[in-house]
């Protein structure tokens, strides 16, 4: 192996931000991404290599994979940039690793673990917030409780979307709350809701379609998998829409609405938000019989963590350990990978 890995994206809030860290870290990605003006300033900060291309240009793409031996893809929504990305991984036997959060992402990708095997090649999505924190919590409750078939996982200290994640989530309105039962994931007219203790007394919190919904399942096999936000204004708008306010939410007019005023907020938290934050997550798992247990974890604040997982992982695959076709985190890395981290800690609670 060369050892060298592109991020592609690097011109958005979390590219931008994984391309300092890279610099900080010795690392020297090729940065890659549609816009040269913006790539070649953003490279010139760092003193990277830099190549433009979309998506698209499947020979540009392939020419510029066959150059490296994994790609970070950063740019989103996943739900129409994954999959050019990552089967041109697949024909130019390059790892695949991704942030999507994106519950219909991380399923197609789980669908391309046969022929991502057959070429050796590691796809792995959600290497950042989503979904390693709560991966790592979630196979942490399986290993507490192997007979579990229900877990909840809960998430709190969410701040200040990037413009990337706030068009994705506008783009999932319609969908409604997705959960998994039995084994399936099925779509809820009506968000749960229940309380959750984050370390500091119960808190209201509402369902959401979480990328875990996936990919918790595939690292645990539990059958039963809901995941909570932490209750917010806007969170309670979002709930309170019904079955006619998603579909209209969904519509392309009021998508563009929605994503124009998102192109006018701020890009992403500031670095001293990103200091000052941090998250809670709570895994609780129960068995046939009603047995409950709780773990709680905390972590930096989301950015600043994505940043640190997905070069980690970045450099665990350059150094060889990539294990070929769909992979989760956890399976590859294990339960207490998150806690390897800087600022990451997990407490076992009493049920």
């Amino acid at each position: 192996m060369s050892g060298k890995f592109m991020i592609y994206g690097a011109t958005g809030y979390t590219g931008k931000l994984v391309a300092r860290t890279a610099k900080a870290l010795g690392m020297r990605p090729l940065l890659a991404g549609r816009n040269e003006a913006r790539l070649k300033s953003v490279a010139g900060q760092h003193g990277f290599e830099y190549q433009a291309f979309g998506l698209d240009d499947r020979q540009a793409l392939t020419a510029a994979l066959s150059q490296v031996d994994a790609v970070l893809h950063i740019a989103g929504p996943f739900a129409h940039t994954s999959r050019p990305m990552r089967e041109a991984c697949i024909s130019t036997r390059t790892h695949y690793l991704d942030i999507t959060g994106e519950i219909d992402v991380f399923e197609a990708c789980a669908a391309a673990d046969a022929e991502a095997r057959e070429a050796g090649v590691m796809v792995m999505p959600g290497v950042g917030f989503d979904v390693v924190p709560s991966d790592c919590l979630a196979a942490h409750m399986k290993a507490r409780m192997p007979d579990a078939v229900e877990l909840t996982l809960a998430i709190s200290g969410l701040g200040r979307m990037s413009r990337g994640t706030a068009k994705t989530g506008v783009e999932s309105i319609g969908k409604g709350t997705r959960v998994r039962r039995d084994g399936e994931i099925v779509a809820l007219g009506s968000p749960p809701r229940r309380e959750v203790d984050f370390g500091q007394g119960p808190k209201p919190a509402i369902a959401v379609g979480w990328g875990d919904v996936a990919t918790a399942y595939h690292s645990t096999g539990i059958p039963n998998i809901t995941v909570y936000f932490e209750a917010s204004p806007e969170l309670e708008r979002m709930a309170s829409l019904g079955a006619i306010g998603r579909w209209f939410a969904s519509t392309g007019f009021m998508q563009r609405r929605l994503k124009d005023a998102i192109e006018k907020q701020p890009e992403g938290p500031t670095d001293a938000e990103r200091r000052e934050g941090h998250a809670v997550l709570v895994g609780e798992a129960v068995n046939e019989a009603g047995d409950r247990i709780v773990s709680r974890l905390r972590t930096p604040e989301g950015y600043t963590l994505t940043a640190m997982t997905s070069l980690e992982i970045m450099r665990r695959t350059l150094a060889g350990r990539a294990v070929p076709g769909f992979q989760t985190p956890s399976r590859v890395f294990g339960p207490d990978f998150i806690v390897e981290f800087e600022g990451c800690t997990r407490r076992d609670l009493n049920g």
